[in-house]
């Protein structure tokens, strides 16, 4: 138009062209926001009934094109602030009545109620002059539980005898500590020493005796939710990873008819589940493990011991879920757990430190690096002698990385079944 002020045809060439671009706005207004077209988009969330901690789950979202044309569809879902991620944005095109689902994966890292915002979808016409908003499905919660989906895998494979496909050991069974099952015709590859002579007389073939492990014995998850199980691995603190084994272990205990119970404590006890095993059992482990909060003060073996000494009077499996850095921190704790394994069968699980393991796969440059390599591999060394010792004092151990932990607990569990020694 400035132009037009010096030439003629441009000045009129530009009133047409503004005529036309407010005319496409007028068309674009009244295709967008005409009366009834609140309607033309439907939106919906689809969020499960509750998320898997440490684990990847969907959320399902799906589109619904009523308008008689197509549009640009953007999608903005506002994700619950524990995911700390504010940039979710999908793009697409949808057709006349066209619909569409997609869906895409979160990763909590942390138990308790995640809050979703609202699921915004933006369109707007291929004339482009103009967007709308449609809101759905604002303020959707939902709560994040102990890794229930590493639980079925496990359970999966162990129903399938399929556990040696994730890294538990086949175990060989060592004597016969086990209760007696019945008698069968033998088999090829059976052991010998369980052919029964005065069945095979009578039958006049060869029959063997086949055993089982023992079953109803107790096995309890002792979960350290002190100040040294605030430790980060992957997003995961090792609080966090040690419930969802015990969750694991307490399941697949179950399913090889053993009792499970379950007790919390750091300078206090947070909560204790008694051995048992029936239908609900499970379930109420997982509620009690998804309430568990703390605020990581120093834990007390001492109160620890007392309560298993007054509510633990059956001999049993104590899977204890701590850390210890340093060989002196351990060497304090020794005379309580010595105590308790007085009565019951100890198994002490803690970790390894990942990030100082890293240290010594460094390359060497200076004597700086020199220094901190011989600090890490000191405390690298100590974890082996926290093991040593624990062994000493007939207490067992498993020192795993946080990622390992599943697979190291489950190995042990079934290699004390296996040789008998509960």
């Amino acid at each position: 138009m400035i132009l037009g002020q010096y030439f003629q045809p441009i000045f009129i060439l530009t009133q047409l062209l503004f005529a036309l671009f407010v005319a496409l706005f007028a068309i674009d207004f009244v295709l967008l926001y005409h009366k009834g077209s609140q309607d033309k988009i439907k939106g919906k969330r689809q969020l499960p009934e509750r998320f898997s901690n440490g684990d990847l789950n969907k959320v399902h979202l799906s589109l619904s094109n009523h308008f008689g044309f197509k549009i640009n569809v953007k999608v903005i879902d506002e994700l619950p602030v524990q995911f700390q991620k504010r940039d979710f944005l999908e793009s697409f095109h949808l057709k006349a009545y066209e619909d569409k689902s997609f869906s895409y994966d979160v990763r909590p890292v942390t138990r308790g109620e995640y809050h979703f915002g609202a699921l915004n979808i933006i369109i707007n016409t291929p004339l482009s002059l103009l967007s709308k908003r449609y809101i759905f499905d604002a303020n959707a919660m939902v709560k994040v539980y102990p890794s229930f989906i590493e639980m079925r895998k496990f359970e999966l494979l162990a129903i399938s005898n399929r556990l040696t496909e994730i890294g538990i050991k086949k175990i060989r069974k060592i004597g016969h500590q086990m209760e007696f099952d019945q008698i069968r015709d033998y088999i090829t590859g059976d052991d010998y020493r369980t052919i029964n002579w005065k069945a095979t007389a009578r039958k006049g073939h060869l029959m063997v005796n086949q055993y089982q492990d023992e079953k109803s014995q107790q096995v309890y998850s002792l979960i350290d939710m002190g100040r040294n199980m605030q430790m980060p691995f992957e997003g995961m603190t090792l609080l966090d990873y040690a419930i969802n084994t015990s969750l694991v272990l307490s399941n697949i205990s179950m399913l090889k008819h053993d009792k499970a119970g379950l007790i919390t404590f750091s300078n206090n006890i947070h909560s204790m589940v008694p051995a048992a095993r029936n239908g609900r059992h499970m379930q109420a482990i997982m509620e009690i493990l998804y309430n568990q909060q703390t605020n990581f003060k120093e834990q007390s073996l001492e109160l620890l011991y007392a309560q298993i000494r007054r509510k633990i009077t059956h001999r049993s499996l104590l899977v204890l879920y701590t850390n210890f850095e340093s060989l002196s921190s351990a060497r304090r704790q020794i005379p309580f757990l010595q105590a308790i394994a007085k009565t019951h069968l100890l198994v002490v699980v803690f970790f390894k430190n990942t990030e100082v393991s890293k240290i010594t796969e460094k390359p060497i440059h200076s004597v700086k690096d020199i220094y901190i390599k011989t600090i890490a591999e000191k405390f690298i060394y100590d974890k082996k002698l926290i093991v040593k010792e624990l062994n000493q004092h007939g207490i067992q151990t498993v020192l795993t990385t946080p990622g390992d932990l599943t697979v190291k607990t489950l190995n042990k569990y079934l290699e004390i079944k296996s040789r008998g020694i509960l």
